[in-house]
Parts: C-alpha cells; sequence; structure tokens
C-alpha cells in the first residue's frame, strides 16, 4: 500500500470517523458504497473523500466506488489497528477508572496490561482483573513487559514527572489527558486529549446558535 509523506493531521483525524462509518456499512451488510454517498453521510465533498483516500493510494475502482470490505481492512491497517498495542494507566482516579472500564479498546486492539497510582487506598485493588501497582513499579514493567502506550491520568503538576518515567521505561506513545503540555525526548509519540477544549467548542457553537435567535427577534 504506497502511502505518502507528510499527511496532513486534518487528514489524519478524519481517518477514525471514516472507519467508525465503513463499519456500520458493513453491519448493514452494505458491500458497495461511492464517494458521493459517503461524503453524504459524512459532511465532506466527494472531491474531499477521495482526496483523502488517495494520500494512501485511493481504494476506489473507476464506475464502480469503493468495497466497503476492501475500504474497512485498508483503513484498519493505516490506523495500525490489525497490531496489538499494550497499553497502561497511570492515575485511577474517576477517568482513569473509565478509560480502565471502556470495552472497545480491546475490541481496537488495545490491550490494558497494566494500572499505577500512588494512593495507597487504591494500590492492591484491580480493574477488570488487572491489579493496581505503586507508581514506583511503572519504569520496570514498561521495560519487562515492552508497553506501546502509557495513559496519563495524573494531576497536571506531576505529568511531565511521570511522562519521564515512562520514556525512561521505554515508552513508544503517551496519551496524555491531563491539563499540561508534556515534552518527550527521542521518537516518543504524544497524543494530547483536552477534555475541556471539546466542551468549549461545543459552547461555542450553542452561543452561536444564541446569538442568531437574538438577532432574528
Amino acid at each position: 500500500m504506497f502511502k505518502k509523506k507528510n499527511i496532513s493531521l486534518a487528514v489524519i483525524r478524519r481517518l477514525p470517523r471514516y472507519l467508525r462509518y465503513v463499519e456500520d456499512l458493513l453491519n448493514h451488510d452494505v458491500m458497495r458504497i461511492s464517494s458521493s454517498e459517503l461524503s453524504q453521510r459524512m459532511g465532506y465533498t466527494a472531491s474531499q473523500v477521495r482526496q483523502d483516500f488517495n494520500n494512501f493510494g485511493g481504494f476506489g475502482q473507476q464506475g464502480y466506488g469503493y468495497s466497503t470490505q476492501v475500504l474497512y481492512e485498508n483503513l484498519v491497517k493505516i490506523l495500525g489497528l490489525d497490531r496489538n498495542f499494550k497499553m497502561v494507566i497511570v492515575g485511577v482516579g474517576n477517568l482513569g477508572q473509565a478509560l480502565a472500564n471502556y470495552a472497545n479498546f480491546y475490541k481496537k486492539g488495545f490491550r490494558l496490561i497494566g494500572l499505577f497510582d500512588i494512593d495507597p487506598q487504591k494500590v492492591g485493588k484491580a480493574i477488570r482483573n488487572i491489579k493496581i501497582e505503586h507508581i514506583d513499579k511503572l519504569k520496570d514493567f514498561i521495560k519487562k513487559n515492552d508497553v506501546d502506550i502509557g495513559v496519563l491520568c495524573v494531576p497536571a503538576d506531576v505529568a511531565q514527572e511521570v511522562a519521564d518515567i515512562m520514556v525512561e521505561g521505554g515508552i513508544k506513545g503517551i496519551w496524555n489527558f491531563t491539563a499540561k503540555e508534556i515534552e518527550v525526548k527521542g521518537d516518543v509519540v504524544v497524543e494530547n486529549v483536552h477534555l475541556i477544549d471539546s466542551l468549549m467548542v461545543l459552547s461555542y457553537k450553542l452561543n452561536e446558535k444564541l446569538l442568531e435567535k437574538e438577532r432574528i427577534k
């Protein structure tokens, strides 16, 4: 599969949404779809859909459109979901517990193998049969188990310190749910998730609707 370099982040962020739609089509026994039909479902233009897929070589046929099965298989490979990534969560508060109990991780090939916290009331307990260990064991655990992804759910003031421990252990990627933008050395990949940012975008959209209604009055 040919893949161009320097694919924009905007295109990459659309890929999971494409995958969700294609999965839904397969679940409803839809075996073929055109770029026009897919664009209407997703709110993009047909040209945008074709351009996005062409970044990875294109998967359609002239006059036929896309085989949903072929499209699904290619999106899975592009997103790396045909691999099994081992994952640990550090910080088992409300968010950490919710993520640990999220069954879809397992369905998509993300295997949670470790939970870590500093709270003595949590250490020793288990979630989904995974024992919560003290954070002192984090670095050695990552090294021993060749962990791919570290999920940061700790307070912002210790986020960088915990991220450094992960990097020292040999982590390959960090999924950061803290309010702090962490810095990492080497080739470690970081994805920052700011939940409040998403909520503020929703707030903006609601505010625009309310302002429009007020202008009409």
